[in-house]
Parts: structure tokens; C-alpha cells; sequence
């Protein structure tokens, strides 16, 4: 049988050594004195209130703190980064500084998963990778050093109980983003693993069509090619499902959907055969959902006039904290400062597209109450020079 490398998932034991780098890089006392003014800043004409939960959770502390480690446990070695470790530009850009290359994505250095030699060493991002990602990189030798969040790897877990008892896993997530990817591979390691990939509600009505005959296999084989499991048949694969999610998708859209076919299946069967249809475990993250209760709560009870919303254009946690945020007034997702242009223009994403865009006229006149929050990816200090942008431009 063939021998696969070790995965290491644990601290080399030298946070307090890369403490100093970090604190440089990531850390801001104006947020600090923020959060110790009740979370509220006021300067001129221009009130600051952060979000009580925002930024860097736990998983992708624990993440970056790793990937320092590892460059200093391994001076003198090539380390490479499967993908980016977060989404976000300004940490990765910052272990490009430190020597570390990335293997695919935005930042691909040009070395390919197949030049990777025993010597080297190579860290699996937050998000985490495929199930043959991972046995290639084993079989190489090479050191695996292991970042993938806890939350994503309980979903894993979810998922593969579904496949062992032979449920198809239906994933809430975006087909191609990177942790959907991970887990959609997790079900197919078992015989009766299945899995297919809803975005939205929409998508996820079309499958509940399908479930109560309302649609065609055909039609929904074709509208879903690209989110299914090799081999995959409605006519047998969708009799049993799991419900499981991308961890940062939105949360009340996820239990939305697994009401959707929880009744769907239901009605195509019947609710006493429901327990042997049916499966659902919420499994979005805590730091996400704490993001968008706390931002939700911000938007909806203190008033704001606008909100800033900071964070990677492809961080999927950020992008919906902008879609909570503009229920209730006008909101912006930033990547950094250099998107404030002035008073008049500001550059940000779209919402529901990746479309980027300069708006006019977004900072009016007279007093303001800004919201301000940040996905799970976005460094403090990142945060702070967005503040200091905006009240240089106001």
C-alpha cells in the first residue's frame, strides 16, 4: 500500500516568534479605540458605527497565524499555498512578500501541482481542497500543512453521513467557489455519493419542481450540468436528500431552501415518509452568522444613512453582508481604501454580481450616521484606513 505524507493541522509553536509580523501588518488602534468607545467614532459632520461582530473570525486568525509559522519553521524552503488562504487581496498579497507562492488562482506563480518535490512545503487554505488534491499532494512527500476551518471540515463531516447512508447531498453554495468544491468531493469518496449544488432559492424551486414532477429530468439535468455529481440521476439520486451549505452563504436563505424541500418532498411523498426522505443540520458558521446578526441589528436599529461594507469582492460572507445591509438603506462593498475616489464618486461591487462600478453622489451633505462592518477575511487594519479615507474625503 502506498505511504501518503502526514498532515500537519496544529501550531508549530511559534505564534509569540511571528506575533510582531503580524501585529504590523494586520492590527489597528483606531479600531481598538473604537470598540472601546461603545463601538462609535464620531468626527465632524460624520458619525462611525461599527458593527459589533465584524472581521477577522477565529478560523482565518488561526489560518494566517499558520501560514507565518510555517515560513519561519521553514526559512530556507519553497512553500506554495494550493489558493488564496483567504479572499482577501491585501493577505495575500502580504505572504507573496513573505516568500510563499500560490500553486493556482489569481496569485498562480506558474509552478503546477505535478513539480511539487518532496522539500517543499505546501499549506491548504481556510477554505480547504478536494479529496484529490489532497491524495496528490500526499503521495509527493512534500510537508502538508492543514489551515482548513473547523466549520468547514463539521460540514465535511455532514456530508459524508449523507453519503454513507446513501442521501444525495443537496449544497447550498456557489458551484465553483473553492469550499463547495471541497465538500461536493467529500460525497463522492462513497458509492451512493451524490450531490447537487443550488445558488439561490430560484435554483433550489427548480429542483423542487423537478421533485413534484413539475419539470423534466432533461430540463433539469441540462440547467444543472455544471453543479451535479458524475452520473448523477434525479430519477434515483433525489428520493433521499441531505441538506448541507457553503459556510458564509446566507443563513435564513439556507433554512429557506431546506424548508423548500423538506415540504417538497412531502407533498411528492408523504410527511410520515419524511424521516427516511429527509435530512437537514444547519451548518453555517458561527462567525458568519454572528456577522450578519450583528450587522442586520446595526442596519435595523440605529438608522444608519449608509453603510460601508469591507472586504474581498470574492469573499462570499462579505458580499452578503451587503445584502442585508441594503434592505434598509444604501450600502457599498469596498475592497480597501482606494476605493473612496472623494466625496463625489466611490468604486465598489455590485450587489448579486461581480460587476465593479463607481457610483456618484453616495456621501451626502450634512450629518451622517455610517455604518461600518467587514467580513470574516478583512484584516482591522484594512478597516481602519477605509474610516480614515472616508472622514479625510467628507
Amino acid at each position: 500500500m502506498e505511504e501518503k505524507t502526514e498532515i500537519i493541522r496544529k501550531s508549530f509553536g511559534l505564534k509569540e516568534a511571528v506575533k510582531p509580523q503580524l501585529r504590523e501588518s494586520y492590527h489597528s488602534s483606531l479600531i481598538e479605540q473604537i470598540k472601546a468607545h461603545d463601538f462609535r467614532h464620531q468626527a465632524g459632520r460624520i458619525s462611525i458605527y461599527l458593527a459589533r461582530e465584524f472581521g477577522f473570525c477565529y478560523g482565518v486568525d488561526r489560518a494566517i497565524d499558520y501560514a507565518y509559522e510555517t515560513r519561519a519553521k521553514f526559512p530556507g524552503r519553497r512553500i506554495f499555498l494550493t489558493n488564496e488562504i483567504i479572499h482577501n487581496p491585501r493577505v495575500n498579497s502580504k505572504l507573496q512578500e513573505l516568500g510563499l507562492q500560490f500553486l493556482s488562482g489569481p496569485y498562480a506563480c506558474g509552478v503546477t501541482m505535478d513539480e511539487i518535490r518532496p522539500e517543499d512545503v505546501v499549506i491548504m487554505p481556510a477554505f480547504g481542497i478536494t479529496v484529490k488534491e489532497q491524495d496528490q499532494l500526499q503521495k509527493t512527500g512534500c510537508v502538508l500543512v492543514d489551515t482548513t476551518c473547523g466549520s468547514v471540515m463539521s460540514v465535511w463531516k455532514r456530508v459524508e453521513s449523507y453519503a454513507r447512508e446513501g442521501f444525495t447531498s443537496v449544497v447550498h453554495g456557489k458551484f465553483d467557489h473553492e469550499e463547495t468544491l471541497a465538500t461536493c468531493s467529500r460525497a463522492v469518496q462513497y458509492p451512493e455519493g451524490q450531490f447537487i449544488v443550488v445558488r439561490d432559492k430560484i435554483q433550489a424551486a427548480r429542483v423542487c419542481d423537478y421533485i413534484e414532477s413539475k419539470l423534466s429530468k432533461e430540463v433539469l439535468l441540462k440547467e444543472f450540468s455544471h453543479a451535479v455529481s458524475p452520473g448523477f440521476d434525479p430519477d434515483r439520486h433525489l428520493q433521499r436528500i441531505g441538506c448541507a451549505n457553503q459556510t458564509t452563504m446566507l443563513s435564513s436563505e439556507s433554512l429557506e431552501i431546506a424548508n423548500m424541500l423538506q415540504e417538497s418532498l412531502g407533498r411528492r411523498h408523504s410527511r410520515e415518509d419524511l424521516p427516511k426522505r429527509f435530512r437537514h443540520f444547519d451548518t453555517i458558521c458561527s462567525a458568519t452568522q454572528e456577522r450578519q446578526d450583528a450587522v442586520l441589528k446595526l442596519a435595523r436599529e440605529e438608522g444608519m444613512d449608509l453603510m460601508l461594507v469591507v472586504g474581498g469582492y470574492n469573499s462570499s460572507n462579505t458580499g452578503h453582508l451587503v445584502e442585508i445591509s441594503l434592505e434598509f438603506c444604501p450600502a457599498f462593498h469596498v475592497k480597501d481604501a482606494s476605493c473612496i475616489l472623494s466625496q463625489k464618486r466611490i468604486q465598489h461591487k455590485k450587489v448579486f454580481s461581480s460587476e465593479i462600478i463607481e457610483t456618484g453622489d453616495w456621501l451626502p451633505a450634512g450629518p451622517l450616521k455610517i455604518g461600518v462592518t467587514a467580513g470574516a477575511s478583512t484584516p482591522n487594519r484594512v478597516i481602519e484606513e477605509v474610516i480614515e479615507k472616508l472622514l479625510a474625503v467628507a
